[in-house]
Formats: C-alpha cells, structure tokens, sequence
C-alpha cells in the first residue's frame, strides 16, 4: 500500500503540489484549445448531412487546415518582438475562432442567405480555413506565456536557483499538457450530454443541435480572453502590493519582469514565412493540380534551410543526433490514417450516432490524459528509437479491431457472448487502448529539444522543429488523401427530392484499412532501421 501511494503521489499529487497561480492565464489558452473539441462531432455529421464532399476532398482539405501551423517560425519570432504587445495575438485569434464558429452556425440557421453570397461548400472551407489560423496565433503566445508565467523571485525578492527553475519549467509545461487534454475531455463530455437522444430526431431538429453547438463553441475564444484579463489583473495585484510594501518603481520592475536578453530581428525567419505564404498563395489560387504537393515541398525546403541554421548551434554529435531524431518522428507522424470513409462506414454500416462517438471521444481524451502520466517512466527511460519502434507495432496491432468490424467480426463475437461484444463493445476497448498513443510520439523530440538546445536557442528550436513536425502531419494528409483516391469509397448522397445522386459503396474501405494498417509498421519501421544504421544514430 506504501509503495502505491508513493508511486501515485510521484507521478499525480507532486505535479499539482507545484501548481502556481502565475501559471492560470496560459493554462486557460491552453484549456480553451482543447474545448474547442465540441464542435467535432457537430462537424463530422454536419459534413456528412449537408454536404456534398468526397473523402479525398476533405483529405485534401485537411493538408491546408494544417498548413498554417507550419508558420510558427515567424510568428514565434513576432512574439519575441513584439513581447510587450504580444496579447492583441491572442485577440485576433479569438476573433478568427468566432467567425469560423458564427460561419457554420449561419449555414444552419440562415442556409439561403448564406447561399445567396457563395456555395455552402466554399464557405465551408473558409470556416474550416480560419479556425486553426487562429488556434496557431493563441498557440504561440501560450507557449511565450508559459515562459512567463514561471516566476524567477521569491516573493522576498530572493532569486531561484537553476534546479528549482528548471524544475517549475518542467512542471507548467507537464500541467499544459493536462489542461489542453483536460479540454478534450470537458468537450467529449459535453457532447455526450448535447447528443442524448439525438439519433431519434428529425433531420430539420438535428440542424437545429448542431447550429446550437456551434453557437456555444462561441464561448470558447472568450474563455481564452480570459486567460489575458487574468494575467493582467495578476501583474495588477502584485505591482499594488510591491507599492504598499513601500517599494521604489525600479525596484518593482525588476521584481516583476525576467530579464529578457536584447532581441535582434532575424529577417531569414521573415522571409522563409514571406516564401511559405506566397507559395501557397500561389498554388492555392492556380488551377494546378498539384499544388498541395507544391506547397508542400516548398514548405519543406524552407524549414529544412531554417533547421540547416539551427545545427550550426550544436556540436557535431548533437546535429546528427537531431537530425536521426526529426528523420524518425517525421516517419511516424507521417503515416496516412483512414479519413472520412471510416467514420462514414461506422455511422451508416455499424450505426455510431451523435452520442456514442462522444462517448468515444470522452473516453479517448480521458485515457489520453492517464496515458500521458503512467507512461512518463517509459518515454524517460527508453530511447526515442526503442519509443517510436513501440508506438508503431502497438498501432498496427490495434489498427486489426477495425479491419475486423468491416469484415464482420463483431456478428461473430457477438453471437459467441451473446450480445456483448459487439460492434460498440469492440471500438469502445480498441479506442481505450490506442487513445494515449498519439500524445506521446511528440515527447521525445521535446524532451530532446530541452535537453540540448543552447539555452538562448530553446524557443527558437522549439518553433522550427515543431513547424517540421508539423509538416509531417501535411504529409499524411497527402497520403490519405492518395489512399482514398486509390480505394473509392463512397457514402449515399440524396438531392432535396430524396432521389440518390450517389450510391453507397464501402467495397474497398477493407483494402484501405489494410494498406493503412500495414504503412503504419513498414514507415516508422524503415525510418529506425535508417537512421539506426547510419552516422546519424543516437543512444539519446
């Protein structure tokens, strides 16, 4: 029993044993990030009833939705420039967040207006367009405030050593995470209260839920608001009591701001975002047809120019062990998913409503969160290579559940138990298992990045090779986007008459979680065997 409670104190109760309320205002950014997971389910089902997008579409679209995170290179440096002012980022971002929010919910409750300005399509994709321009912006002056937010005096005035510094650092970065999967789960929660009972309504009341949802997502950029009012009201407090303590103006300044060292304008960070932008302007606005590959590859030299810079900070060993290590991440978060055609074959085939896929996402975000802290021990005691190596084959493993509900398995099993396990049964323990995988495979790299990047570089590798990380994500993308052109799969689509415009067809949706299945292994698999095999290999 000692030896329990040691071990759940060393792992929970230390980590809120250190929570401080400096650390509030970027915990909230962070929180409202991940609340913002309510209008998930809204959307997929949004999508799926009223528009008239093939998977490979929304594929597509979700390599441009991912684009804008690749730009936080510049905007980390704008952060550092504009230090003083960095707030008004975060308001500009809670306005993209309403406006992408106000869209959807007025393509419910004023479709024909809407219509009347351009198609519910094209307005789609601008709401699906602005919203994560605005988590990105909220993004980058969180992380600024979490640097913040540490404090470098006693309140006696007395400075913190290295090691308590460190230590607080280590701790406000562990509770980011907890609060950003702590909104996941607020969300999941939510919707499974929105969505009881939903599956039984009217497809016009149906409309009308989801308009509700996305009306209430509105509070989410207001709660990030919040997280400036409460930062300013903190500094408030502390400057009233300094001044009562009869402080001099000086003497309260110095107490109350870090030491900043003088931050020189770099302009390659400008112009790689100038070139980043402008291409994908450029492609984006052309007829070509392969622009997203365009972009992409651009994008791609530009952070592999800017990272090229950062290596010339370490010694030898140390840039080829980042190298071997980005090589290895990029592989695993590079590999294509499923995409729509899944969830489609789940909510028309196994018939997942509204409130079964929250539950679903509820469960994800809470093992998530319990994942992130029984699996720390592991992450700090293996090598990123043995870690990815162990993510990968536990995804493969776990990818045969839903191979096996297209093929049927659950008739069976369900017959053999009586019921019990059945198609619910089944992707309620897979989603169990798999759900803290996808929040560990970034650790590493940070870890890395904490560890050994200069200490007057930490920011700036942190922004570069998240951006390359990033990308990594566009890749998969692409590949899903390749996969579901390949293997066509289909949802019925019906005009207003209810005349089907296109059949129901999930014939190749088995092929296709097959190849996703086995490039799971095979990708993060040939990544290892080649870094591992080269001068790039590390035992870190």
């Amino acid at each position: 029993m000692t030896r329990a409670y040691q071990w759940l104190d060393q792992i929970v109760f230390d980590l809120f044993r250190q929570l401080r309320w400096s650390f509030l205002p970027p915990l909230l950014i962070y929180f409202a990030y991940g609340i913002q997971g309510v209008t998930s389910i809204a959307g997929t089902f949004f999508v799926k009833e009223y528009l008239d997008l093939e998977a490979a579409f929304l594929a597509g679209l979700a390599f441009w939705v991912g684009l804008p995170w690749a730009l936080k290179m510049p905007l980390g440096h704008l952060v550092d420039l504009i230090w003083r002012w960095k707030y008004l980022l975060i308001v500009l971002g809670a306005g993209l967040m309403a406006t992408s929010y106000s869209i959807i919910a007025a393509l419910l409750m004023i479709p024909d207006q809407m219509a009347q300005i351009m198609p519910a399509n094209a307005w789609y994709v601008t709401s699906a367009l602005l919203a994560p321009c605005g988590f990105v912006l909220q993004d980058i002056v969180a992380d600024a405030m979490s640097v913040e937010a540490v404090p470098f005096r006693r309140p006696t005035g007395e400075q913190y050593s290295v090691a308590e510094t460190r230590a607080m650092h280590t701790t406000m970065q562990t509770l980011g995470r907890i609060t950003l999967i702590g909104g996941f789960s607020a969300a999941a929660s939510l919707n499974v209260w929105l969505f009881s009972g939903a599956e039984a309504l009217p497809q016009a009341d149906k409309g009308a839920l989801y308009a509700h949802v996305f009306l209430l997502a509105l509070a989410v950029p207001l709660l990030s608001l919040t997280g400036i009012l409460v930062a300013l009201l903190q500094r408030f407090s502390q400057r009233t009591k300094l001044q009562r303590n009869g402080l001099s103006p000086e003497e309260i300044t110095q107490r109350l701001t870090q030491p900043r060292d003088p931050v020189e304008l770099n302009w390659w960070y400008f112009i790689g975002g100038g070139a980043f932008v402008a291409l994908a302007l450029g492609a984006g606005l052309s007829d070509l047809e392969q622009a997203q590959e365009l972009v992409f590859a651009g994008s791609m030299l530009i952070v592999l120019l800017l990272i090229r810079q950062l290596i010339k900070s370490l010694t030898p060993e140390q840039g080829r062990a980042l190298v071997g290590t980005a090589i290895i991440i990029f592989a695993y978060r590079a590999t294509p998913l499923n995409g729509a055609a899944s969830s489609w074959f789940e909510i028309d085939v196994l018939g997942f409503d509204q409130q079964f896929l929250s539950v679903l996402s509820l469960i994800a975000s809470l093992l998530t969160l319990l994942g992130m802290l029984v699996l720390r021990p592991m992450m700090a005691n293996n090598t990123i290579a043995w870690i990815v190596t162990f993510l990968a084959i536990t995804e493969a493993l776990l990818s045969l559940p839903n191979i096996g509900l297209y093929y049927g398995v659950h008739e069976w099993t369900a017959a053999k138990t009586g019921g019990l396990v059945d198609a619910r049964f089944i992707a309620l323990v897979d989603t169990a298992v798999e759900s803290p995988l996808g929040q560990i495979a970034m650790i590493p790299m940070l870890a890395w990045i904490a560890r050994n990047a200069p200490s007057n570089l930490k920011a700036t590798f942190f922004a570069v090779m998240a951006s390359f990380t990033n990308l990594a994500l566009s890749a998969s993308s692409l590949g899903t986007k390749y996969l579901n052109q390949f293997f066509v799969v289909t949802r019925e689509v019906t005009d207003e008459s209810g005349v089907i415009v296109t059949p129901e067809d999930y014939s190749a949706l088995g092929a296709l979680l097959i190849t996703v299945a086995v490039l799971k292994l095979a990708m993060p698999f040939a990544a290892v065997a080649l870094v591992q095999l080269s001068p790039l290999r590390s035992t870190d």
